[in-house]
């Protein structure tokens, strides 16, 4: 980090951070047609500023980081944006991928990435296969994700489990369902962040996020910086987390 966003960062409470941040990267197009460029132009932009996202995360010492890459209704928009960001999602792995491993970083992709195309699915192989005994910051991609069908992935995992009587009815609890889900292995987020003032959850990780803090903030995301990541932390190092409970 630079020495003016060392100072920004220097202001966070860092005996209570957050253990899992999860974004919602929104605003690529937006930012792209403001200026009058191809919206490709803004997933590139987009690309740059997750790397930073990813390091600051790692310098803050942030074990998990979810980023909503792909969504499974993202299939709906014209094939040449939809090739351009499987193509992009190629080189920042490409690209990416040794300093990523340097620095510790465990790669995890959610989502069904074995339909997407084969070049992508195999770099997607290389960098899970090459970080998986890594044990800094765990870099979760949810690609060709969506939370209903990963729900509905979870539902018939658990009936089949009935159905070859290796459960009982009473075995089915919260803490048994979160373990099938894509995220068995991490915590549910603290701090969910939306760019772009969109207020919507748009199908991601309904069921992880139930206890979320919440921060949308205006910024698209190839402007979001360290600064923004910052002030999303304090707002929620402000917040009074009951739980649904009453503080005593």
């Amino acid at each position: 980090m630079a020495k003016k966003d060392n100072m920004i960062a220097d202001t966070i409470d860092s005996g209570h951070l957050p253990r899992h941040i999860a974004i919602i990267m929104d605003g690529n197009g937006r930012w792209a047609q403001k200026r009058l460029m191809p919206r490709t132009m803004g997933h590139r932009a987009g690309m740059a500023t997750l790397k930073k996202v990813v390091q600051a995360c790692d310098d803050l010492k942030i074990p998990f980081l979810t980023v909503f890459a792909f969504s499974t209704e993202n299939w709906k928009r014209p094939l040449t944006e939809v090739d351009y960001l499987m193509n992009l999602l190629v080189e920042f792995l490409h690209k990416e991928l040794d300093e990523l491993h340097r620095n510790n970083v465990q790669i995890h992709v959610m989502g069904n990435y074995l339909m997407i195309p084969r070049e992508c699915q195999l770099e997607i192989k290389k960098a899970l296969e090459k970080t998986r005994n890594n044990n800094g910051l765990v870099f979760n991609i949810a690609l060709n994700y969506g939370s209903r069908q990963e729900i509905i992935d979870t539902v018939k995992l658990i009936a089949g489990k009935a159905i070859r009587k290796e459960i009982e009815t009473e075995d089915i609890d919260e803490g048994f369902f979160s373990q099938l889900l894509y995220t068995r292995e991490m915590p549910d987020p603290d701090l969910l962040i939306r760019t772009a003032g969109e207020m919507r959850i748009s199908n991601f990780m309904l069921w992880q996020i139930a206890y979320a803090e919440i921060v949308v903030c205006d910024t698209l995301w190839p402007d979001f910086s360290l600064d923004d990541l910052t002030r999303a932390i304090k707002e929620y190092q402000s917040r009074d987390r009951r739980f649904g409970g009453l503080n005593q």
